[in-house]
């Protein structure tokens, strides 16, 4: 994972706006499990990541997910290490699905 730390810290971001914080716990590999701390900017996109998180049970065309990312992806969030490393567009460089205080985080 381009910019990955283990065991540390990323913010979600939207522009200068912090969505949230996610410290890295543990890894499922290849998914890196965080607990999420909501930033300033939770409170405007929280509804859309709790829409993609209650989508449960088969979706074979996909459909369903792409009706619920879309207006994630549209947002022009980036995962940024607290390293200091190089921000990750998500959707593109990376993918964090949030449900409740806990992220995963797949890049």
């Amino acid at each position: 994972m381009k910019g990955a730390v283990v065991n540390g810290t990323w913010w979600l971001t939207q522009g200068d706006t912090r969505i949230g914080e996610l410290r890295q716990y543990a890894t499922d590999q290849p998914t890196f499990l965080c607990h999420f701390i909501p930033g300033p900017g939770w409170e405007g996109v929280r509804v859309l990541f709790e829409s993609w998180a209650t989508l449960h049970g088969p979706d074979p065309d996909g459909s369903r997910t792409a009706q619920a990312i879309k207006p994630i992806m549209d947002l022009g969030l980036t995962l940024v290490p607290e390293d200091e490393g190089q921000p990750m567009a998500l959707f593109k460089e990376c993918i964090v699905r949030i449900d409740g205080d806990v992220a995963r985080v797949r890049c």
